[in-house]
């Protein structure tokens, strides 16, 4: 096939030694590493009480949930209010599964939190 070939007049570009082969893959690793670092960094400074903490990319994950469940609580209520109001609110309503979700989760570390400290304080 004439197009999968080099063009004329360009001499074939010489294949990469493997040191070249795993150089440039230890770029590439370094480069998506760097990148996941960064998203990491730009979610903990703005998940509220994350700023200026260690940067554990499991914390900031568990942090983040706890805020978007916070949330999800919160325009829930909001929610009510509006329907109180007789404001019609069905198109920002979620589904009762993602709610009910958000409310055991944030009621199961509730729990959590409370044998945590009942324990320590028992130390």
């Amino acid at each position: 096939m004439p197009g999968s070939q080099s063009p004329p007049n360009q001499p074939d570009r010489p294949r990469l030694t493997e040191a070249q082969k795993k150089e440039n893959h230890i770029r590439s690793e370094q480069k998506r590493r760097e990148a996941i670092r960064e998203g990491f960094d730009r979610l903990a400074a703005i998940v509220p009480g994350m700023k200026g903490q260690g940067r554990s990319e499991a914390v900031v994950l568990e942090a983040t949930l706890q805020h978007m469940r916070e949330q999800i609580v919160e325009r829930q209520k909001l929610i009510a209010k509006a329907k109180e109001k007789g404001i019609d609110t069905t198109p920002f309503e979620l589904d009762l599964q993602t709610v009910e979700a958000a409310e055991a989760q944030l009621a199961r570390n509730a729990r959590d939190s409370e044998q945590t400290q009942g324990e320590s304080s028992k130390s």
